[in-house]
């Protein structure tokens, strides 16, 4: 699976200029590649992010996690959340799964990875306690 030069150049934007917030992902099974689907302004929120992924569909998804932790320390985790519906289908499950690990591999500086089946899995009380914040 070939991987989009913009889906890397994207994340570096988010990891290095904290020019967006969120980045969603797709596989173009015609073209065989990774592509960016959706970039979420630095302004946009948790909920806009969940809502911008597909009900029934698989996608790759970072996000750029902010919080403050107990001891009121402002601090940033860049969470992959590989999302597959149980409503996708068979073919889209096996092929993000296969991909998920090399794909991964090219964004450097992710911190935390969450595998999801349903909103609940990926939801804010899960992002925090894997980030580590209160």
């Amino acid at each position: 699976m070939a991987v989009h030069d913009d889906c890397k150049l994207k994340f570096l934007d988010l990891k290095a200029k904290r020019t967006c917030r969120f980045i969603v992902y797709k596989i173009e099974e015609e073209q065989n590649q990774v592509v960016v689907e959706k970039v979420g302004e630095p302004t946009e929120s948790y909920e806009d992010f969940t809502a911008s992924l597909p009900a029934n569909e698989c996608r790759y998804a970072v996000y750029d996690f902010d919080f403050v932790t107990e001891e009121n320390c402002q601090k940033s985790r860049i969470i992959f959340i590989a999302w597959s519906p149980d409503t996708s289908t068979v073919r889209s499950k096996m092929i993000y799964a296969s991909s998920k690990d090399s794909f991964r591999r090219e964004l450097d500086g992710i911190q935390i990875e969450l595998q999801a089946t349903d909103p609940t899995e990926m939801g804010l009380d899960v992002i925090r306690s894997r980030a580590g914040g209160p």
